[in-house]
């Protein structure tokens, strides 16, 4: 007998072939029938014609503290989300000595844009290494299948303590204890293994990101583990020092796949033809047989900040002294000739892979752009802008806001849909919806995708990609994670803030549009309108060895 028969959905596979009517059966979480069947079933959903698609798979999200007090991995299920990787830009909290607790959720406050108080009111700490750390995870029975690369960051922290922010290379013993927990993580059940070298990743009080100050040998030295082990991908934040030839030759001598992360590859009008000259540098290592991707943002990059806490900015030297003042001084620092000059100086003389340019058009307050307020008030807009108010909320719209730049890049074989920072920033936005969105508007709305070809897009592309097997399709042997919903209706709500953080923070939440289920592992986790359970059925995606190699 089946657990759950679906009737009367238009079946969007996965694969991209074209959509069907079909009967879909479901038994112990697992697909085991597509077409017509008389076997009985437990229960019976009459899809009365709704789309039925595999879970989105979301390769880029920062659930690695909400995990802890949230299991429903709130709100990327409700979006549709059924797979989520964390441990993205190698941050995250495992492995983590206790000493070193307070400082890692600092620096991911920063870091990734969350509530610090949050942070440290809600996280439980029922692990120090990898291996428990995933234990918890399953004890903790999540809604949605979870993934988790091991992290550079957290590892050097680890053994490095608060040394591992500095611009000084670890010792054989130290480099060797770092190859050890990369390792130890792996053989844990890691997916794969993430860094960062970029100029934007700050922590507490402006420090560096511990991965940023690495040596390219350091860096190249822990890859190296996963080549040693035969599996596991590689995703890192390269900012302008590892180059698509960089990463081919990590690619080459691992024989792993590499991803990369950067707003360089990133449509900007003032840098047009730059992010698709990186897809095609990638291009060029796929046809020599090495895997390098790029994460492709479907959805427009904006930042909300303030002066008080101006992230966006950290990467100009201009903002050396701001990182590690006080609000009250900051304020001071602002007032002085000498640090405007030097911003200006700055965006005359960009350095490569920063966020803001200096074209200030694409900052707005209340919408409206600030050189029209500063017009207004006969100010320079740099001027403008360093006279607010500490706590006055501006936007900056830098990337990926141009359909017609964009397109290619989605559309570009080195790509692959993802980045959508689920559970980061969530002060500031919420880009959890991505898949939703994508098939809003790059399939219905514009449609620079066919729906079938959407759905893969979302679905099985990343899965093969990350080697994570039996998700993404809907087939016979394939788990049973899929989304029931109205292509006409399909999308994301306009954001609203909600205070229901751990002490009592508040974040940013957008809602689903036109979803009217979400099944993880042959279980509804959502009915289109709440979640139907705080603690599900989702798995945590462990890699062993024999499993996701090539």
């Amino acid at each position: 007998m089946l657990d759950v028969l679906f009737r009367g959905a238009r079946l969007y596979d996965g694969s991209g072939a074209k959509s069907v009517t079909a009967a879909v059966g479901i038994r112990e979480g697992t697909i085991v029938n597509v077409g017509d069947t008389d076997e009985p079933s437990r229960r019976s959903i009459d899809a009365g014609g709704l789309a039925l698609m595999p879970g989105i798979v979301d390769l880029h999200t920062h659930y690695d503290a909400q995990i802890t007090w949230d299991a429903t991995l709130s709100p990327s299920v409700a979006l549709g989300v059924t797979t989520a990787v964390m441990g993205n830009c190698g941050f995250g909290i495992a492995p983590c000595p206790p000493r070193e607790r307070e400082t890692l959720l600092r620096n991911l406050s920063v870091v990734e844009g969350m509530d610090v108080e949050a942070l440290l009111a809600g996280t439980q700490w029922e692990f120090e290494t990898f291996a428990q750390y995933l234990a918890m995870l399953e004890r903790r029975r999540p809604l949605a299948n979870v993934a988790v690369l091991a992290q550079h960051s957290t590892i050097r922290a680890a053994v490095m303590g608060a040394a591992a922010s500095e611009r000084k290379p670890p010792s054989d013993r130290e480099l060797s204890e770092m190859r050890r927990l990369v390792a130890e993580a792996l053989d844990a059940g890691a997916i794969g293994f993430a860094s960062s070298f970029s100029p934007n990743h700050s922590g507490w009080g402006g420090r560096p990101m511990p991965s940023t100050v690495a040596t390219d040998e350091e860096l190249k030295s822990l890859v190296r583990v996963l080549g040693e082990k035969r599996r596991g991908i590689f995703v890192m934040a390269t900012g302008p020092r590892a180059t698509p030839e960089f990463m081919e030759a990590l690619a080459a001598e691992t024989g792993r796949p590499a991803f990369i992360v950067t707003v360089l590859t990133m449509y900007n009008r003032a840098q047009p033809a730059r992010a698709l000259e990186m897809y095609e540098r990638c291009a060029q290592a796929l046809a020599r047989g090495h895997e390098v991707y790029i994460h492709a943002n479907c959805q427009p990059l904006s930042f909300d900040f303030a002066l008080r806490e101006p992230y966006i900015l950290y990467s100009h030297d201009a903002f050396d002294a701001v990182k590690s003042a006080s609000p009250q001084e900051r304020a001071a620092i602002y007032r002085t000739a000498a640090f405007r000059e030097r911003l200006r100086q700055n965006f005359r003389e960009p350095r490569q892979g920063i966020l803001f340019y200096g074209d200030w058009t694409q900052v707005e307050r209340d919408g409206v752009p600030v050189t029209e307020l500063a017009a207004r008030e006969g100010k320079d807009a740099l001027d403008y802008v360093f006279d607010l108010p500490l706590d006055v909320q501006l936007v900056a719209k830098l990337y990926q806001n141009d359909d017609a730049g964009v397109a290619p890049l989605l559309k570009h074989p080195a790509g692959v849909i993802a980045l959508s920072d689920a559970g980061a920033h969530l002060i500031y936005f919420c880009d959890a919806g991505y898949g939703l969105h994508f098939l809003a508007h790059w399939v219905r709305e514009l449609g620079t995708f066919t729906l079938e070809e959407g759905v893969r897009r979302l679905t099985s592309d990343p899965a093969r990609k990350y080697r994570i097997p039996g998700r993404g399709l809907i087939a016979p042997g394939y788990m049973a994670d899929m989304v029931l919903f109205d292509p006409a209706k399909v999308g994301v709500s306009p954001l609203r803030r909600v205070r229901d953080l751990p002490g009592g923070g508040t974040r940013m939440l957008r809602d689903p549009l036109g979803v009217h289920g979400v099944w993880v592992n042959g279980v509804q986790v959502f009915d289109g309108s709440r979640y139907t359970m705080d603690h599900g059925p989702g798995a945590i995606l462990r890699h062993q060895s024999g499993s996701g190699t090539d």
